[in-house]
């Protein structure tokens, strides 16, 4: 993939966990604005690299530049323009939906009627502003979820990391997340980086990387992947998984 500088960019990366390889010179490019869809099995390598991406660890072999900022050289400012939502809810569930964004506000230096404006922002983009009030206990697995993404850009980032965030949730439900959060991309220029194992969460027009065994074994749009054909069918062929393979692919 070819892209700015104004969005994501990651280039030769590898990283080891002992002696076992866990990513072999990675290297795609996300323009600004731009849905990348970064398709693999379990296994392959996402968590990893999503932990490089947002310094859980790091390596020296490889370098990752994020909205013009490089990780490594300037973290602080690279990770000002990131936003994230991981595999696992991280919402405290005894506070409301705003609570939850305020406190993630206040991390972030941002209060008072800043603070309320982007909250009321971030969540009329998730669709979310008639349960500001509720717990977070009470919400169903598709609400806490976007309210994790409304949480994600109170802080106004450039590029939105999302690690599975789909995990566990009804098709329907799927459909609608990836939905709002393709309009992020379309409407506010976001760049967006969407992990998944699932096939139907990608779109043809979608910029897709697939990563295998830690490896990248395609890059482009999924429309030029699919060649014609099904996604699904495509992706097993390229990763040498058997036609019968798990049916949510």
């Amino acid at each position: 993939m070819t892209g700015n500088a104004a969005g994501l960019s990651v280039r030769n990366l590898s990283f080891s966990y002992g002696p076992r390889r866990a990513l072999q010179d990675v290297s795609f490019t996300l323009a600004a604005g731009s849905f990348g869809a970064l398709l693999g099995p379990n296994g392959a390598g996402k968590s990893t690299l999503f932990g490089l991406l947002t310094r859980l660890f790091t390596t020296r072999d490889g370098t990752i530049t994020v909205a013009g900022h490089d990780l490594a050289h300037t973290p602080r400012a690279a990770l000002a323009q990131m936003g994230v939502v991981f595999q696992q809810t991280t919402l405290d569930l005894d506070l409301s939906v705003r609570q939850n964004l305020r406190y993630f506000s206040a991390l972030h230096g941002i209060s008072g009627r800043d603070a309320d404006a982007r909250i009321d922002a971030a969540l009329d983009r998730m669709a979310m502003r008639e349960r500001a009030h509720e717990r977070a206990r009470n919400l169903n697995g598709g609400h806490r979820r976007r309210t994790e993404i409304a949480r994600a850009l109170l802080h106004s980032p450039r590029v939105l990391l999302l690690d599975e965030p789909t995990v566990g949730l009804d098709a329907a439900t799927r459909a609608g997340i990836t939905d709002h959060v393709h309009r992020l991309c379309a409407d506010d220029g976001l760049t967006v980086l969407w992990a998944t194992h699932l096939t139907d969460e990608v779109r043809s027009e979608d910029r897709l990387v697939i990563l295998h065994q830690g490896r990248i074994l395609g890059d482009g749009f999924a429309r030029e992947t699919m060649a014609g054909g099904d996604l699904k069918t495509a992706f097993l062929t390229l990763t040498g998984a058997p036609r019968d393979a798990d049916p949510a692919l």
